[in-house]
């Protein structure tokens, strides 16, 4: 399907000063061919569909570059709790509890509201992950995927297995889709070997590592004094950073952990919001942007946020790090908004393919609607973007060049199906007697 967008303002994503007032994107075969003023659009470019309008804002759709989408059948269940009191106690015994069925529409439900919220692209470490592949499939929605690895687990060598056994058949499929990495989940659940293991076989695979680090200073007194070195250290000495990695929350860094981060290309996924909620800290951001690390932007699980809205993550990133550093240009708007597209894109291996408007890329787009009162007057696009707009102003997303989303309606999933099935998975989960099957 041949797609033009016109009469739109366009923001790229490309420079700060790329902002296009009357321009035009046009899509063939899931490729953007165009982007510039409406009036220098190719001759004889002809459009199957044309989309826009005055009022419309199309940028690139959002990367949410850390989650565990399944955790929505988990949202509001276990608030207000430390991180290691949440998991130990409320999170993971609920987790032994999981079938694949649950999991499947957990991550349905997930990729609605990611969907509806502009968010194009996320990526996720769960189990089950097949039927999490399934869902994205599905919903039509792009993913980076890992099988999550617990080392120190009854069944780590069993999940090993299973992990090389899904990327080889998940990995590129879904027209490129859907791309996987290997999941350990932190240090502190992945012993040294074990993680050496993890290393070996992404090498093997060929593909990168998806792991938290540094989320809690719990958890990095608690590496100190196991290993005589911080998080990121131990993770250098055991040759992970040698590959692609995708280093979550990294909230609590030394300047020699985020020079190690900078020295060996580790990109981070920034998740303030979580961070927030369960008092973890916040993340170096401007250290990390000023030394050259990549940094995405990510919501974490909505168990601990409790939504997936990027929109509303982009302004807690940038008022979070103004706050903390008392400096109102900290973090400005547009490189907020750089995190929540092109930085996700490129933490997750994709950078060439998504994360900015431009001819060659995947058509990943998203339309606002600024004509919403709490979006006037239109001084400055990008301040409103990251600072005003809501997931509610969404109204037409594209993913590989399918419109997925029109008017603020999804098109590749009956919502009221989802929504019934997550409520009787969630309910069953904690033992409510009258869930019943809606399948």
């Amino acid at each position: 399907m041949k797609i033009l967008i016109r009469g739109v303002t366009v923001v790229p994503v490309t420079g700060p000063e790329a902002v296009i007032r009357d321009g035009a994107v046009a899509v063939a075969d899931g490729e953007i061919v165009y982007v510039g003023p409406a009036d220098g659009l190719p001759d004889g470019f002809t459009a199957d569909r044309v989309l826009g309008g005055p009022g419309m804002v199309a940028l690139p759709g959002l990367v949410n570059a850390h989650t565990h989408a399944a955790m929505t059948l988990f949202r509001s269940y276990a608030d207000d709790l430390p991180l290691m009191k949440w998991l130990e106690e409320a999170i993971w015994p609920l987790e032994q509890k999981l079938i694949a069925e649950d999991v499947y529409w957990g991550t349905l439900l997930a990729c609605a509201e990611m969907l509806l919220g502009g968010t194009t692209t996320f990526a996720d470490m769960y189990f089950f992950m097949d039927r999490v592949a399934a869902a994205v499939e599905k919903s039509g929605i792009r993913a980076s995927l890992s099988r999550g690895l617990i080392g120190i687990a009854p069944n780590a060598e069993k999940a090993l297995k299973e992990s090389r056994a899904f990327v080889r058949e998940w990995h590129g499929r879904a027209n490129g889709r859907i791309t996987c990495m290997l999941g350990p989940h932190a240090p502190y659940t992945c012993p040294p070997d074990y993680l050496r293991k993890v290393v070996a076989m992404a090498a093997e695979l060929g593909v990168g590592i998806h792991i938290h680090v540094a989320e809690t200073r719990q958890e990095v007194e608690g590496i100190k004094k196991q290993y005589g070195c911080s998080p990121v250290a131990l993770l250098a000495e055991t040759g992970l950073l040698d590959l692609p990695v995708l280093a979550a929350h990294c909230v609590h860094l030394s300047p020699e952990d985020i020079a190690i981060l900078a020295a060996k290309g580790a990109a981070v996924a920034h998740n303030p919001e979580s961070n927030m909620k369960l008092a973890s800290g916040i993340a170096p951001v401007t250290e990390l942007l000023t030394a050259g690390v990549t940094v995405g932007l990510g919501t974490d699980g909505a168990a601990s946020n409790n939504n997936l809205d990027m929109l509303e993550e982009m302004r807690s990133a940038a008022l979070l790090q103004k706050v903390a550093r008392e400096d109102p240009e900290a973090l400005p708007a547009y490189a907020a908004l750089e995190m929540a597209t092109i930085g996700g894109a490129r933490a997750l291996g994709l950078g060439d393919k998504i994360g900015t408007l431009q001819p060659g890329k995947r058509a990943d787009i998203i339309l606002l609607n600024l004509r919403r009162p709490h979006l006037y007057p239109p001084h400055d696009v990008v301040a409103h973007i990251v600072y005003a707009a809501q997931a509610g102003d969404v109204d037409t997303v594209i993913v590989d060049g399918n419109v997925v989303v029109e008017g603020g309606r999804l098109l590749t999933l009956d919502l009221d199906t989802v929504l019934d099935n997550a409520r009787h998975c969630a309910l069953r989960l904690v033992g409510k007697p009258k869930a019943r099957s809606l399948l």
